[in-house]
């Protein structure tokens, strides 16, 4: 099994780092979309970590089942109001099955770069596609990978400036990895994090849904569904299992 990136101390601070994420702004548009995917089904969250969509989603009358690497990140899970409506099995989201099948899978927030092979992120798209039934959907929500910013001869960006995070993608174009350091200001003290993931341009997302037997269904730049472009930063994108 893959090492647990978020550990005890990440998880603990997970939520205080993450408060832009909770803004209405950002979390209705996207449980708006995926609860519409999901209709009166159910849904499969892949990388659950401390329940920031999986719960709202769980109140639309969504029943939501996750698969998460990280016990420290459910146990934030499990502390929350309604979260005892949630199944979640501890485990590799590349690799581990769960029992019945979905009409909506989803990945949200970048998570798909947390797995560091192309082969883990193939096997993670076979792996959705067995659980989906026909018709069903996936949908990742990922950053797209910002090389155009970086300055020639230089492998680092400033992707998050505030007074409380500081953010920086190290590129290693070579094996397509990306390093984040993050600093964050928590109650006058300072966290830091750091961790690997590897970016995935659309086009091979593409392919690895076609090698799962998915179809590509739509993509847009954000859960507002405002086109996609070249200018745009990151997408929501779709797959469907054919019915």
């Amino acid at each position: 099994m893959p090492k647990i990136v978020f550990d005890e101390r990440i998880a603990a601070g997970y939520d205080a780092t993450s408060t832009d994420m909770y803004e209405p702004e950002v979390l209705e548009p996207a449980v708006d979309f995926l609860a519409g995917l999901a209709g009166a089904g159910s849904a499969l969250e892949l990388g659950i970590g401390t329940g920031r969509i999986a719960l709202p989603l769980s109140e639309r009358g969504v029943h939501v089942h996750g698969i998460d690497i990280s016990p420290p990140m459910v146990e934030q899970l499990h502390t929350k109001p309604g979260s005892d409506a949630i199944d979640v099995t501890i485990g590799d989201f590349a690799t581990t099955t769960v029992a019945g099948s979905f009409e909506l899978a989803y990945l949200v927030y970048n998570t798909i770069t947390n797995l560091t092979t192309q082969d883990e992120q193939v096997g993670c798209f076979r792996n959705v596609a067995a659980h989906l039934q026909p018709g069903g959907c996936f949908v990742i929500e990922v950053y797209v990978p910002e090389l155009q910013r970086l300055p020639p001869g230089e492998t680092i960006h400033a992707f998050k400036v505030t007074p409380a995070h500081l953010g920086f993608e190290e590129y290693d174009v070579a094996t397509q990895i990306a390093f984040s350091h993050h600093y964050f200001v928590v109650d006058d003290r300072v966290e830091i994090f750091s961790a690997p993931y590897r970016y995935v341009w659309p086009s091979e997302l593409d392919l690895m849904a076609r090698l799962a037997g998915l179809t590509l269904r739509e993509r847009w730049s954000d859960w507002n569904r405002e086109p996609f472009t070249s200018d745009s930063r990151k997408h929501v994108s779709v797959w469907e299992k054919p019915a």
